[in-house]
């Protein structure tokens, strides 16, 4: 055991940093677009089931293995073995969150522009047609926003775990909160927004797809910051006497209750603002943050604030995510360079420019390479998201499994826990789980190239 690794100060600083790495854009744009595009309570229903069983599972292993090593994925595999398997297994971990941390911080410069757009009044004009088009054919400004992001992320992580990365979370998570409350509460006591709340909240059972399913598992990886490493690592700065089962329990309620919420201010608003033609807009994707929500704060009274308000809420998740994902990146790097804490990060700041600078001109100067019709910036979210996510938790069922041991990860949750749901985590992980990810796996591919329609 690496005595000298950093740790979180307790209980609370641990709870606010991993619920500020799973509390991201999967949660406040992701995470509402999805559901309404799949069946609004339906959607809301499958993704809780999954939250409970698979989310607690594979939140257990992580966490559990990481806590045991005091590694990051790398070290944690390792620990276990140097067959091709382990070494495949925790690099392929550790790889997501650099490839991930380099386009999100793109998005997150979308934001931050945003951001400053209603900050000086400019809500109108950020409510028009054309302006996140004209803004993404930009390269100087999109740049410009993506380096401001990262400049910012990059600050909290080089000054390190507990005087950046804890601090941090301890404002920014209950700023977040208090703001996502205030916002869904006034939006959906709008005239027009009940319709909205139902839609959220009542299940409909025949708006049940496959791709509900798939879905609402894709949103799973992002949502609660499975299979991206961070979770070995955040374990890996875990104290021992940290109650493991409970922080697990009240992480995932957290941040499927930000989820709930980011759906409740923007699901409603749509609805109440939007006429007949609430369920197209919906239904628009990841534009339904940038094009038709400044559309509907056009169009509330007090817009201007309340878009101010709810920008300033996805830029403090945003950036909260891509701390994490930051911190993951430097410490695998630290664990296996040998290097110190800030020089690694100087080096995943380098290489988050490299991937940003690529995926932000990938709209402009670089629009004509493309895959199957994604952007650069979708190819590497699809690599990511869809490929290697999927693959690196059916990694970590085989390594708990085969090389690790219930025994031992029941051993290591009881220093702190009762470990109450063992038997629903042995038969998940053993058998549901793997299944899971390859469904995924399978499902993503075939959708995305067009052989199969889900």
């Amino acid at each position: 055991m690496d005595k000298k690794r950093a740790s979180f100060s307790g209980k609370l600083g641990f709870i606010l940093a991993t619920a500020g790495s799973a509390v991201g854009l999967g949660n406040i744009w992701r995470f509402p677009y999805l559901a309404a595009k799949y069946g609004g309570g339906i959607f809301l229903l499958v993704y809780i089931i999954l939250a409970i069983t698979f989310g607690y599972t594979m939140m257990t292993s992580e966490m559990t293995i990481g806590r045991m090593t005091r590694k990051s994925p790398v070290g944690s595999f390792g620990a276990f073995g140097s067959s091709f398997f382990h070494k495949f297994g925790g690099w392929i971990n550790a790889v997501i969150p650099m490839l991930i941390g380099g386009y999100y911080a793109v998005i997150g410069g979308w934001v931050f522009r945003y951001f400053v757009g209603y900050l000086t009044g400019k809500s109108q004009y950020l409510a028009e047609e054309t302006t996140f088009t004209e803004f993404l054919g930009d390269p100087k400004l999109t740049i410009a926003c993506f380096l401001v992001y990262l400049l910012l992320v990059c600050i909290v992580v080089f000054i390190g775990v507990e005087s950046g990365v804890e601090a941090t979370s301890k404002v920014m998570m209950p700023v977040l909160v208090i703001i996502a409350v205030v916002i869904a509460g006034f939006v959906m006591t709008r005239p027009g927004a009940f319709e909205g709340v139902k839609y959220i909240f009542v299940p409909d059972v025949s708006k049940f797809s496959v791709m509900t399913f798939v879905s609402a598992m894709g949103q799973m990886f992002y949502s609660l910051s499975i299979a991206m490493g961070i979770l070995y690592t955040y374990g890996s700065y875990m104290k021992r006497e940290i109650d493991m089962e409970k922080s697990i329990k009240q992480v995932s309620i957290f941040d499927t209750a930000i989820a709930i919420l980011a759906a409740c201010m923007i699901i409603p608003a749509v609805f109440a603002y939007s006429g007949a033609d609430a369920t197209a807009n919906l239904k628009a994707g990841p534009s339904l943050m940038f094009i038709t929500i400044p559309k509907v704060f056009a169009n509330m009274p007090f817009g201007s604030i309340v878009g101010f308000f709810f920008f300033l809420l996805v830029l403090l998740a945003a950036l909260t995510s891509s701390i994490s994902l930051m911190v993951t990146s430097v410490s695998s790097l630290c664990d296996e360079i040998h290097k110190s804490h800030r020089v690694c990060t100087v080096l995943i700041t380098l290489l988050y420019l490299v991937m940003g600078i690529l995926s932000a001109l990938g709209f402009n100067v670089l629009d004509f390479i493309s895959l199957a019709g994604m952007s650069i910036l979708d190819m590497f979210d699809f690599l990511t998201n869809s490929l290697m996510m999927p693959i690196a938790a059916f990694c970590t069922c085989i390594l708990v499994t085969k090389y690790v041991g219930i025994d031992k990860i029941e051993e290591e949750v009881k220093v702190s826990s009762k470990f109450g749901r063992k038997g629903m985590f042995v038969i998940v992980v053993k058998y549901i789980a793997p299944i899971f990810c390859i469904i995924i796996l399978i499902s993503a591919i075939l959708n995305q190239f067009g052989i199969v329609t889900m």
